[in-house]
């Protein structure tokens, strides 16, 4: 089993980037080589989400590594942590890479001829095909927004914004509100919580 070196310490880390961003060019080098390895980690840890697709782990890993490596290439160290930022890299490099397989797949083999029907016309698999069939990358994809959206309400949003979309959208319970029921419910009006929805999302907007 492979063994990845310890993650930098937060100190480490933003002196190892003060190097790649302001050191010379050796440094600068050593530092993004030093920036990617002590990171492989969590590289791995992502790539385990994506076994089940039958794809080798060492592929998975290989293309999380390039995500790795734009990550650490494109990082505000003004804005947190170096991982939580290179998981999204990581994460859309693997979606990409995935959903590039499946097009090509469906392009190769959904059109290829697999028999003829009684009138002796050609039948292709896409022909028969389940249009409604699940589709585990977008599924995935849609996990993971659904899972930002929900971490944005929480962190960017003021309580009445939060309140607003929360009842306007049904995502607690399930039953989308009127702007007329929200007013009412928070003693405002309809044309008020109109603005402060979309205000609210262009927030979430900006930030996504």
């Amino acid at each position: 089993m492979k063994t990845f070196e310890k993650p930098l310490t937060m100190v480490e880390e933003a002196e190892y980037i003060r190097l790649l961003r302001e050191g010379n060019e050796q440094e600068a080098q050593q530092a993004r080589q030093i920036l990617v390895e002590r990171n492989l980690r969590l590289v791995a840890h992502i790539a385990k989400k994506y076994q089940s697709m039958d794809e080798e782990q060492e592929d998975l890993i290989s293309i999380g590594c390039i995500g790795l490596i734009k990550a650490v290439d494109t990082f505000d160290a003004g804005k947190g942590r170096l991982a939580t930022y290179a998981c999204r890299c990581i994460d859309n490099e693997l979606l990409m890479m995935l959903r590039t397989k499946k097009k090509s797949a469906r392009e190769v083999s959904l059109y290829e001829p697999i028999g003829q029907d009684k009138e002796g016309k050609e039948i292709q698999l896409v022909d028969i095909i389940e249009t409604g069939q699940r589709d585990i990358v977008e599924e995935m994809e849609l996990q993971k927004n659904i899972a930002r959206m929900y971490q944005l309400l929480s962190s960017c949003l003021t309580g009445r914004e939060r309140e607003i979309l929360v009842l306007r959208y049904g995502l607690v319970g399930g039953r989308e509100w009127t702007q007329n029921e929200i007013g009412k419910r928070m003693g405002i009006s309809r044309s008020y919580v109109s603005r402060i929805e979309k205000k609210a999302l262009k927030k979430l907007y900006d930030k996504f």
